[in-house]
């Protein structure tokens, strides 16, 4: 049987009587010290546990969003016309994809950005228009030629005017011709512009004209609007509803369609019931013209994860445009990839890893202006690299997926049309930030040596100094005698 005093035998903290214990003030001084250095060192120690320590890696990119990768942008160009903007997209694999309209939205703007009217619809394009087979090279000029000097006097004094902007270099403006002056000649010898006075059928010509053609938002040629005027308006200063005509152009179509402009003058019921019936001059053939020469393009596309372009553009199968004019100035009010993230969630995740999301929309609020200082048929060009960054929690939970890019941008002159074209790259790489696991057994192990530590170096200095005071007391004492 274990006796108590076979167990005191084995016990490591033996005990000093108090009385053969000596305090001392540098021991106390000492002990101070040693308390407060315990208490910062475990404060130390529990912030670092607390915090979120991280780490990161490069693998090949393992995408949990399958095979496509969605891009979302806004971006106004002040001198692009919603009616031709397209939004194209290519790649290496073949692929090409013009003028996207399902995912994105346009809405024209002013030249200082601002929204004018509601969104713009560009509506179906039709695959192929139709233009007169023969030609006959001396038929006799039936409309009207305008010029600045004389377009408002024409828009003011007839209820329905037809305008044929367009440009003699121009194929499908010389296409045009021959049935635009057919159409206007039968249009007068049925409706009399002095004895019936509801419609006249006009050109203008834009080599000549560029002002009038710019304040009607000419950007494509031929370009043929519809000016009306109805009793109801004429007190309004002459204003003028304002509509594009897409149809065939061949001259039965025109006339057509100029013979149902002027039956859908006395009612709208009317009017609605004639656009019914017709076919190449039905609703799809007239469309609201842009009210404003800028556009606003929004709105996003998925593109497969291979090397390819985001091209944006003026295009049209039936439309020339003169290259030295335009201006493919634009401003990227946003541009992101991957998946839309909450600001809510992006700001989570920045407090815990500062760095994260800075390059998630690089471009965002960029402006990128041609003021002709290059010249013309200027191209601006945005060359991207995209990365993917992936976030694990502690517990493997997928915190946060994105894309962030790098972007280089240049302006350069061009043999074609100028657009806008983003290149696009995407590394086979991914990043990946872990968060670490903290043990908790490992931060009691810190703090036990802690407290350990300092109380042993605490007695170490203690007995140096107290025997370095002993021993010269002694010798104090020793030279006395």
């Amino acid at each position: 049987m274990i006796t108590a005093s076979k167990l005191k035998s084995v016990d490591f903290y033996r005990k000093i009587p108090r009385d053969l214990t000596e305090a001392s003030v540098s021991g106390a001084g000492l002990s101070i010290i040693a308390a407060l250095s315990m208490m910062f060192l475990f404060g130390m120690e529990l912030n670092n546990y607390l915090a979120t320590s991280t780490s990161t890696s490069v693998i090949v990119d393992k995408s949990s969003d399958g095979d496509f990768l969605r891009i979302d942008f806004n971006i106004s160009f002040p001198a692009l016309s919603c009616e031709f903007a397209s939004v194209d997209v290519s790649d290496v694999l073949g692929t090409n994809r013009l003028n996207i309209t399902k995912t994105v939205r346009k809405f024209s703007i002013d030249s200082h950005l601002r929204p004018i009217g509601s969104e713009f619809h560009s509506g179906p394009v039709a695959t192929y228009i139709k233009h007169d087979v023969e030609v006959d090279e001396e038929s006799t000029e039936g409309s009207v030629s305008l010029s600045s000097s004389n377009f408002d006097k024409y828009t003011h004094q007839y209820p329905i005017l037809v305008v044929n902007f367009f440009a003699p270099w121009c194929y499908w403006s010389q296409r045009l011709k021959p049935s635009w002056e057919k159409a206007a000649k039968t249009i007068r010898e049925r409706y009399d512009p002095e004895m019936d006075g509801r419609i006249l059928l006009g050109k203008v010509d834009c080599t000549q004209e560029g002002d009038l053609c710019r304040r009607n938002h000419i950007q494509g040629y031929p370009s043929i609007r519809i000016f009306r005027k109805g009793t109801d308006v004429r007190t309004d200063h002459g204003h003028h509803d304002h509509e594009s005509y897409y149809g065939d152009r061949d001259t039965d179509s025109l006339v057509k369609t100029m013979e149902n402009l002027v039956a859908s003058m006395p009612s709208e019921s009317r009017k609605l019931a004639l656009e019914d019936k017709s076919n190449a001059t039905g609703e799809h053939a007239k469309r609201p013209a842009p009210s404003s020469g800028g556009c606003r393009i929004e709105g996003y596309v998925r593109v497969k994860k291979v090397p390819g372009n985001l091209i944006i553009s003026a295009r049209s199968d039936a439309h020339s445009f003169d290259a030295s004019q335009m201006n493919m100035s634009h401003v990227i009010h946003h541009l992101s990839f991957g998946r839309r993230i909450l600001p809510r969630v992006m700001s989570d995740v920045k407090r815990l890893i500062p760095h994260v999301g800075i390059s998630h929309d690089r471009l965002n609020g960029r402006s990128f202006i041609n003021n002709r200082d290059l010249g013309e048929n200027v191209t601006i060009e945005h060359y991207l690299q995209i990365v993917k960054t992936e976030v694990i929690t502690r517990k493997r939970y997928k915190l946060i997926e994105e894309y962030e890019y790098t972007a280089h941008s240049s302006l350069a002159q061009s043999l074609h049309i100028p657009v806008v074209k983003f290149h696009l790259e995407l590394s086979p790489m991914q990043v990946l930030i872990t968060e670490n696991q903290k043990s908790f057994s490992h931060f009691i192990t810190n703090v036990c040596a802690i407290i350990g530590g300092v109380f042993t170096v605490a007695g170490i200095l203690d007995a140096i100094l107290h025997n370095t005071l002993r021993i010269m007391k002694k010798v104090e004492i020793g030279k006395n005698f």
